[in-house]
């Protein structure tokens, strides 16, 4: 058969997997299966390789601002605000479009006519009552009589 050399032969070969790591018996039993033994790995986190790289890159992506859920509430009320301030401004230096004058004018002319209607109703109240009706009967004599 095979000669074998001193310190080659019948030796454990570990292979990482996860926390725990396979450990190769080469010797071969009976049945002719090799045996495999479960062992953890001795000073090794529980962690996985891919579950520390999944933890690395969410490090990562909240450090840069990427994940907006898991910023504290008090940085994600300041970045709206500046957020808001930022539209705003680029909104005040941007001339206004057409329709967007026409619809100010149109507002502008509505606010006039309720203002008017606001002072004629007080001038209304101030002038007495019985001055008011006095004025409602002229009318309605006028119109009797035409």
């Amino acid at each position: 058969q095979f000669s074998q050399k001193p310190g080659y032969g019948n030796h454990k070969r570990e292979m990482p997997v996860g926390p725990l790591s396979l450990a190769h018996n080469s010797a071969v039993d009976g049945s002719g299966s090799e045996i495999i033994q479960l062992r953890k790995i001795n000073g090794s986190s529980a962690e996985t390789p891919s579950y520390q790289h999944l933890h690395r890159e969410l490090l990562l992506s909240h450090k840069r601002g990427l994940l907006l859920e898991e910023k504290p509430e008090l940085k994600r009320v300041l970045e709206q605000r500046r957020l808001e301030l930022h539209r705003e401004e680029e909104m005040a230096q941007r001339r206004p479009s057409d329709l967007e004058t026409e619809l100010r004018k149109r507002q502008q002319k509505l606010q006039e006519y309720e203002q008017e209607e606001i002072r004629q109703r007080e001038n209304q109240n101030k002038i007495p009552e019985f001055v008011r009706v006095r004025e409602n009967l002229r009318r309605t004599q006028t119109f009797d009589q035409s």
